[in-house]
C-alpha cells in the first residue's frame, strides 16, 4: 500500500504537536512532501526541523498538488470551515483541529461581537458553518477527520473498556480542561477564536463527554443517548476590579469580548447529567480531568496532572530545560513530570487512527457528527448564558457526509 501523503497547513503549536506525533509514521505508513504557512519564516523553521522538503505561502497551493491526499488544518478555529470547504472541493481528506467551526462576524469587522451579536444569531451561523461543511464533504465524498484527542487518550480508552465490563449506567460525569490562559493572539477576540474558554477549552470535555454517551448507548440500545438540553454561565474572571489591581499577573489577563471562564450542564434524553468547567484562571499546570459516577463503580480520569512522575526542586533552575508538564509557571517546589505527555492525551494515537481510515476507508472514532454536536452544544451554551434559562436542542439527523 503506497502511504498516505498529507500536507500540513500552519506553522504554529498545533503544526508542531501533529509534526511530533507523525514521527513513527513516516517512511512506511505516511510522507510529508510539504508544509503552507501565510508566514513564510514558520513554515520555512518547521520544514527544517521535521525535514519536509518544500514549503509554500498559500494553502491553495497544497491543493492543487498530486501529490498531496489530505491536509490536515493546524490553524486558528475562524479559517477552519472554509479551509474545509476548499479542501473537499478539490478532492483533498481533511484532518481540522477542535474546535470545527464557530461564529466570527465576518461582516461586521470593527465590532467587538462577543459584545454586540445576539446568541441566537451565533448559534444559527455556528451551524449553518457545520451545516456547509457536511455539505461540501458529501458532495466530494472525501473524508474528514475530527483531532479531538480526548477521545483517543489512553485514560479515557480504559475508561471506556470499564464502563463497559461494568454494564453500569453512567449518571454523572463532571469533566474539566483548564490553565492558566492561552499565549496565542487569536484567542483573544470573538472575531477569530469564535468563543472564549468554552470554546476553545471546553470542547474537549464536552466532545469526550458526548462521545462517552453514544458508547454507552451504543453498548445498551444500539443506538447513542442523545444531548437534550444544556444550562450555562460564563464570566470574564480577570476584570474583576481587585485583580486588576495587582501588579504580577500570573494568568494571562489580555482577553477582549471574549470569557475566560465557563461551566455548564448537559442534560441527556436518558435523565442523565454532566458538569463542564473551562478555565483561563486555573494556575498549576494543565488540568484534562473527568470522573465518571456510575450505578455501580467511579472512575476518575487524570489526563493532566497525573502522578506517574512527581519530581521536587527547591529552585526552579535545578532541572534547567528538562520539560515537566504543559503551562507550569514554575519548576520549584512539587511537580508532575509526564514521562510522556503526548501519548498520555492521546495525539499518536489519534493521527495513527486517521492515518488508518484513510488508508482503508472506515470511519474514525472522532468524526463529522462529533465535531458539529460539540459546536452545538457550546453555542446553546451561550445562549443559555445569556438567556439565563435552559436551552433545548432542536432534533437534527446527522450529518455524516
Amino acid at each position: 500500500m503506497d502511504p498516505l501523503r498529507i500536507g500540513i497547513v500552519g506553522a504554529q503549536f498545533v503544526a508542531h504537536l501533529h509534526m511530533q506525533n507523525y514521527a513513527r509514521l513516516r517512511g512506511w505508513k505516511i510522507a510529508i512532501p510539504a508544509v503552507a504557512s501565510r508566514t513564510r519564516a514558520r513554515a520555512d523553521e518547521l520544514a527544517k526541523k521535521y525535514r519536509i522538503p518544500e514549503v509554500a505561502d498559500d494553502f491553495r497551493r497544497l491543493l492543487d498538488r498530486k501529490d498531496i491526499d489530505v491536509v490536515d488544518l493546524c490553524v486558528p478555529t475562524d479559517l477552519h470551515h472554509e479551509f474545509i470547504i476548499q479542501a473537499a472541493q478539490a478532492g483533498k481528506h481533511v484532518i481540522c483541529e477542535k474546535p470545527l467551526t464557530g461564529y466570527f462576524g465576518q461582516d461586521r469587522p470593527e465590532e467587538r461581537i462577543g459584545f454586540s451579536v445576539d446568541r441566537t444569531t451565533m448559534l444559527q451561523e455556528a451551524l449553518a458553518n457545520c451545516e456547509a461543511v457536511a455539505a461540501a464533504l458529501k458532495g466530494s465524498k472525501v473524508r474528514f477527520c475530527y483531532a479531538e484527542n480526548w477521545v483517543y487518550a489512553p485514560p479515557v480508552a480504559k475508561l471506556k473498556k470499564l464502563i463497559q465490563v461494568s454494564q453500569g449506567t453512567i449518571l454523572d460525569i463532571r469533566a474539566e480542561e483548564s490553565h492558566s490562559g492561552s499565549h496565542a493572539a487569536y484567542s483573544r477576540q470573538w472575531k477569530t477564536s469564535g468563543g472564549g474558554a468554552l470554546l476553545r477549552l471546553g470542547a474537549h470535555p464536552v466532545s469526550a463527554v458526548l462521545h462517552l454517551k453514544h458508547f454507552e448507548g451504543m453498548l445498551k440500545t444500539g443506538r447513542g443517548v442523545q444531548l437534550q438540553s444544556v444550562t450555562a454561565e460564563v464570566g470574564q474572571h480577570t476584570k474583576v476590579e481587585s485583580f486588576k489591581k495587582e501588579r504580577q499577573k500570573w494568568i494571562v489577563s489580555s482577553w477582549d469580548d471574549v470569557e475566560d471562564w465557563a461551566t455548564m450542564i448537559m442534560n441527556f434524553k436518558d435523565g442523565s447529567q454532566a458538569v463542564i468547567t473551562a478555565s483561563d484562571g486555573v494556575l498549576g499546570g494543565v488540568r484534562n480531568t473527568m470522573t465518571v459516577y456510575l450505578s455501580n463503580a467511579v472512575v476518575q480520569v487524570n489526563i493532566n496532572p497525573n502522578d506517574t512522575v512527581m519530581a521536587y526542586a527547591p529552585s526552579p533552575h535545578i532541572f534547567g530545560e528538562e520539560y515537566i508538564a504543559e503551562k507550569l509557571e514554575t519548576k520549584a517546589g512539587w511537580n508532575f513530570a509526564s514521562p510522556d505527555e503526548d501519548w498520555v492525551r492521546g495525539y499518536p494515537q489519534e493521527l495513527e487512527d486517521f492515518v488508518e481510515c484513510l488508508l482503508t476507508g472506515r470511519e474514525p472514532d472522532s468524526g463529522l457528527d462529533l465535531a458539529c454536536q460539540t459546536v452545538e452544544a457550546i453555542y446553546a451554551a451561550y445562549l443559555s448564558a445569556e438567556k439565563g434559562k435552559r436551552v433545548m436542542l432542536e432534533k437534527r439527523p446527522p450529518l455524516t457526509a
